[in-house]
């Protein structure tokens, strides 16, 4: 993987400060993965009676760790899990030895935490068609082991990164009936960033008490408006996983609550809204609004072929108000348009309507918003009420760079 000198220019000033959550651990250790001395695994332990939910990649080369992890979705929670992921290497595409290595890790922690191999989850995120170096990982298990604390999760997030420029965090709390429940993720995420789930890792942990199956249709739900919504380049991992870990030390059931949902939603969002501001290269975040489809699905389908658009993207990168572009995609999408019913903005200037170009247009009031960080394009189809809202990156040079070189 290219060494990131850089960091992003739309990141975040500093990693959150995550709060404590009652029931899980975290340590990090350099194993030389791929590199020696680059900090490249983590170990979560999780107290018995933790609920884990997931959503998994779909691509069809997905590697042995996602598979063996949707297997263990819904396995008994009495003896507590433990999540081991490692950078450096994806563990994809391996025939057997992906597997074996699987095999060889997850019964590794069970035997060093205590806890059934059933319920240990493992992740890999790297370079693809190269063999794990498991044994470097096992022979740091002890000591991840012994370095277990609950304030260890940031060192748990730069564990997980490869082309990131930045360590991913985001946290809540929320007040149900007088108990304070808290809420904290991390995400590794840059490049190969496409829906379907959504292309990264990312692990959500929190004190609240709630079932599995709830947990799993919660989580469900709200990454079908978060991970899914993003793209940097619309190319789909093979190893990318969601895991959402709820210990119960609260001891408050936050089944069907309004309030918990809205605050997962959030740091989900904040997450997904934070690899899409690390992806690589990226200089410019990208918010892409599209109304009156036919359906949600259709206006959704619709805003990505806009945000996945080589060509919008590098006219973004140029602050170029190419609106054309943004015409070209929505005929390209395969879902349903009327060019004579298409109104599109760039931030609050109306560029097109009724199929022709505003007689109000100015060029340069939108230019003016392509010189921003954030950019807003709108798209109303006249057609119904679907709607949706997607968010990606430009495209630059920069993107180039960091791949021709990902695995030198």
């Amino acid at each position: 993987m290219a060494k990131i000198d850089k960091v992003s220019p739309l990141a975040p000033e500093r990693f959150p400060d995550l709060p404590r959550i009652s029931g899980v651990t975290f340590a990090a250790a350099s194993a030389g993965v791929r590199y020696s001395g680059r900090t490249d695994v983590m170990l979560a332990v999780l107290q018995p009676g933790t609920s884990i939910a997931g959503v998994f990649t779909r691509s069809s080369t997905r590697s042995a760790p996602v598979l063996d992890c949707q297997a263990k979705l819904g396995s008994d929670p009495s003896q507590g899990a433990a999540i081991l992921v490692n950078s450096g290497n994806s563990n994809a595409f391996t025939g057997h030895y992906g597997q074996t290595s699987v095999e060889v890790l997850t019964s590794a922690v069970a035997e060093a935490v205590g806890v059934p191999a059933q319920r240990v989850f493992t992740a890999s995120t790297g370079v693809i068609g190269e063999p794990l170096p498991h044994e470097r990982i096992v022979a740091k298990i002890a000591d991840l082991k012994a370095g277990q604390t609950d304030q260890g999760i940031e060192a748990a997030a730069r564990a997980i990164m490869t082309t990131d420029t930045f360590p991913k965090g985001s946290c809540a709390t929320v007040e149900i009936e007088g108990t304070v429940i808290t809420i904290a993720g991390i995400a590794k995420g840059s490049g190969m960033i496409a829906p379907d789930m959504a292309t990264m890792l990312v692990y959500i942990f929190t004190d609240a008490q709630i079932a599995q199956p709830d947990l799993q249709n919660l989580v469900s739900r709200l990454n079908a408006r978060t991970f899914n919504c993003i793209t940097v380049d619309s190319d789909t991992s093979t190893s990318d996983s969601l895991l959402a870990c709820a210990t119960g030390a609260s001891g408050c059931d936050v089944a069907g609550n309004a309030a918990f949902e809205e605050a997962l939603h959030n740091i989900m969002q904040d997450l997904a809204h934070q690899v899409v501001r690390d992806g690589e290269g990226a200089t410019k975040f990208v918010e892409v609004r599209v109304t009156g489809a036919q359906d949600d699905r259709e206006a959704h389908v619709h805003g990505m072929a806009i945000a996945n658009s080589p060509l919008v993207k590098t006219a973004i990168a140029g602050e170029d108000p190419n609106w054309g572009r943004v015409v070209m995609a929505i005929g390209k999408s395969g879902a349903t348009a009327d060019r004579d019913l298409l109104s599109i903005w760039f931030g609050d200037t109306l560029v097109a309507e009724n199929g022709w170009v505003s007689p109000t247009y100015r060029e340069e009031d939108a230019a003016a918003h392509m010189k921003n960080d954030a950019i807003s394009i709108r798209v109303d189809l006249g057609l119904g009420s679907g709607q949706a809202t997607v968010w990606t990156c430009d495209l630059t040079h920069g993107y180039i760079d960091i791949n021709a070189d990902y695995r030198s």
